[in-house]
């Protein structure tokens, strides 16, 4: 899959050299994407893997997506740090040693997809694709997993495209307010 002609992944990513440094990995190959699959147990969404292809993991210049209900993080919305790479380099990259399988053996969270976007509370809420409906093979939907708040599962987007979409500026900036009124979640 390429990426949609209506999507500029040139204006989505934050091009802060440590934006980059911290979370970009090269390019995945290929075989780079059929070995994560095989080491997480799920196939990744095809604009997912097209989005990585552009640039493998980085900072969103977007990184709040609004909820219908409150979260540890605010009233009507969440925020993300950065959606993971495809690969094993980084330390929050799918399959690094801060990635989805460290959070769910080592953080307790479930075992229903991938981590695919941290959180700025530094592990205590993160972004998963969630499989349970689809089966590993399948579209996953998106959610947020609170740790704070038991492992809530709030339901954001029905699959990745629509939750990358779905992203608007930083909570509380003038953008993001007049977004925010416009904007329909699950």
């Amino acid at each position: 899959m390429t990426l949609p002609p209506d999507f500029d992944a040139q204006t989505f990513w934050d091009d802060a050299p440590y934006a980059q440094k911290s979370y970009t990995e090269p390019a995945p190959t290929d075989e780079l994407i059929a070995r994560v699959e095989a080491d997480l147990g799920y196939r990744l969404p095809a604009f997912y893997v097209a989005l990585m292809r552009v640039r493998n993991g980085g900072v969103p210049v977007n990184t709040s997506f609004p909820t219908t209900e409150p979260t540890s993080w605010a009233d009507d919305h969440i925020a993300i740090t950065a959606i993971c790479g495809i690969g094993y380099e980084k330390s929050i990259s799918l399959c690094g040693d801060q990635g989805s399988q460290f959070m769910q053996e080592e953080w307790g969270y479930p075992a229903i997809g991938v981590v695919v976007a941290d959180c700025p509370s530094a592990g205590h809420d993160l972004v998963m694709l969630d499989y349970r409906a689809c089966g590993p093979q399948g579209e996953p939907a998106v959610v947020h997993i609170d740790q704070e708040d038991d492992y809530r599962i709030t339901p954001l987007a029905p699959n990745f495209e629509a939750f990358v979409r779905g992203l608007l500026p930083e909570a509380g900036s003038d953008e993001a307010n007049a977004t925010y009124d416009d904007f329909t979640v699950l």
